[in-house]
């Protein structure tokens, strides 16, 4: 049965009017239990991240500033989010809730976090929305303590991971995978082990046939023994941001394709949120609850 991991630090108090969807993180919880997707004892609290852990990513220099509030204007303005204590909390406890989901995975097959997939922090900088990256902080945890030897990070936001892809560079034991939407940001894509940039517009139908001609044997080739997947739902023909054109019925069938390879792999995996930006807060909490309904049903 999968546990996930929450917090009352994912989220906190932004400006009026800001385009960041602060509000699904609480929501989708209430909406997993109003719906009986997950009963209250499936969720946990997974504290905060330890400064090593972070510093296994993250330049010391970046993290003090962060840490210390010290980020300058610019930084600020590419960050898009407002620096604040709760925002280190915030970060810290995103990180901490895909770490323990990928210890979770180890354990249970499946590790939830109703958080993360923080994919455009780099190294040395953060950007959008992005502070600190989460599955690479997990990734390169489970590296250190010997828990994983070929790393696979599956990441099928609508946006490139470009901060996982730049920090795993020169890292052989961890192959990035992201499948994106091709003309739409980061302006200046990084390069990732392997990137499949999508026409603007395309539907479910061509993204789940690539996806299904993609994953299989990528996972062959690369024989990973843990997987991330960052399954952001801006694929959404409704997201303000994204500029794909999946339905709900097909961003669930995308999960179901990956999660369901993982299962049948016996591959632990561990999933992180990702994006979402539709004008109604109401598709991106369904279709985030989707891929845990996608997930309980496979690991009963």
């Amino acid at each position: 049965m999968p546990r996930l991991a929450t917090s009352d630090h994912y989220t906190l108090d932004l400006p009026a009017g800001h385009r960041f969807p602060i509000a699904k993180y609480a929501l989708i919880r209430e909406q997993l239990l109003w719906q009986g997707i997950a009963a209250p004892e499936d969720f946990y609290e997974p504290g905060l991240c330890a400064e090593e852990d972070v510093l296994r990513v993250h330049t010391a220099e970046y993290w003090h500033k962060v840490r210390d509030l010290q980020l300058s204007a610019r930084e600020v303005r590419n960050l898009g989010l407002p620096q604040s204590p709760q925002l280190v909390r915030r970060s810290l406890s995103s990180s901490a809730g895909t770490l323990q989901s990928a210890l979770r995975a180890l354990r249970d097959g499946i590790g939830l976090n109703l958080a993360g997939g923080t994919h455009h922090a780099f190294a040395d900088r953060g950007e959008g929305f992005c502070v600190l990256n989460d599955q690479a902080i997990a990734a390169a945890h489970l590296l250190a303590h010997g828990l994983a030897r070929q790393i696979l990070i599956v990441d099928l936001d609508v946006h490139q991971g470009d901060g996982t892809a730049s920090i795993f560079w020169d890292e052989p034991r961890v192959f990035t995978f992201s499948m994106h939407a091709g003309a739409n940001y980061p302006l200046r894509k990084e390069q990732s082990d392997l990137d499949i940039p999508l026409a603007l517009g395309t539907g479910d139908a061509e993204y789940l046939a690539q996806l299904s001609a993609t994953l299989a044997p990528l996972v062959a080739r690369v024989r990973p023994d843990f997987i991330f997947y960052q399954a952001g739902v801006d694929v959404l023909a409704t997201d303000k941001l994204g500029k794909l054109a999946l339905t709900p019925a097909g961003c669930r069938q995308r999960d179901e394709l990956v999660l369901g390879l993982c299962r049948a792999q016996h591959l632990p995996v561990a999933v992180s949120m990702g994006g979402g930006y539709s004008e109604r807060l109401a598709d991106i909490v369904d279709a985030h609850c989707n891929t845990f309904r996608v997930a309980f049903e496979l690991w009963p």
